[in-house]
């Protein structure tokens, strides 16, 4: 039993890092996605902040699954998120203020995050508490890491530096656009073409 919770486990890490990645795969919590990707540091802080509250709340829907009833389960999951949510917003005002202020109204917006959600309805309500805690990384860093790619993408072509540091040449022509919502879809979308091309061919 122990093996087969053990590859289970190894299995939702595994998946939630590209195989249903998301940003690439999924389509899921484009909000972010496309508000926070202008460079590299509010990506990363962003990605940390959802895989956090997507960790705790699978692993504590896991330990009350017993205990959720049908009309309020929904109920319960919203409550188990916001609490988490609350916890990462006042770490970043406490921790990271200037941050905090760069993110603005998007982590409380995690609450309704769908790729939490989902998963606690998907995994954390129906599975054990260490297949459920590695569903919930997997998922967190594979959204960490679609936003970060964004990020640095978006960053390097907007600014020509990477986390504030410059790594063009002096004469590099910056697009600003890359700064702007067109440049966050722009960017999105041919990551997605690319993505979906690699999927197609394997």
């Amino acid at each position: 039993m122990k093996a087969i919770s053990s590859n289970e486990a190894a299995t939702h890490f595994v998946r939630g890092l590209w195989e249903e990645s998301p940003v690439f795969r999924q389509l899921l919590g484009m909000c972010p996605t496309l508000a926070v990707t202008a460079a590299l540091q509010p990506a990363l802080t962003m990605g940390v902040a959802t895989t956090f509250v997507l960790v705790c709340s699978n692993v504590v829907v896991s330990l009350m699954r017993h205990l959720l009833q049908g009309h309020l389960r929904i109920l319960m999951f919203t409550l188990t998120i916001a609490a988490f949510v609350t916890i990462a917003d006042l770490m970043l005002q406490a921790y990271l203020p200037r941050m905090s202020e760069t993110l603005g109204p998007y982590v409380p917006l995690i609450i309704v995050n769908c790729i939490i959600i989902g998963r606690a309805e998907a995994c954390g309500s129906r599975k054990g508490i260490w297949v459920s805690f590695t569903d919930a990384l997997g998922m967190g860093i594979g959204f960490t890491f679609g936003l970060c790619v964004l990020g640095v993408i978006r960053e390097i072509l907007a600014d020509g530096a990477i986390w504030g540091y410059i790594i063009m040449p002096a004469g590099f022509e910056k697009w600003n656009v890359m700064k702007l919502p067109a440049g966050a879809f722009l960017t999105l979308g041919i990551l997605l073409g690319l993505s979906n091309h690699f999927f197609r061919k394997k």
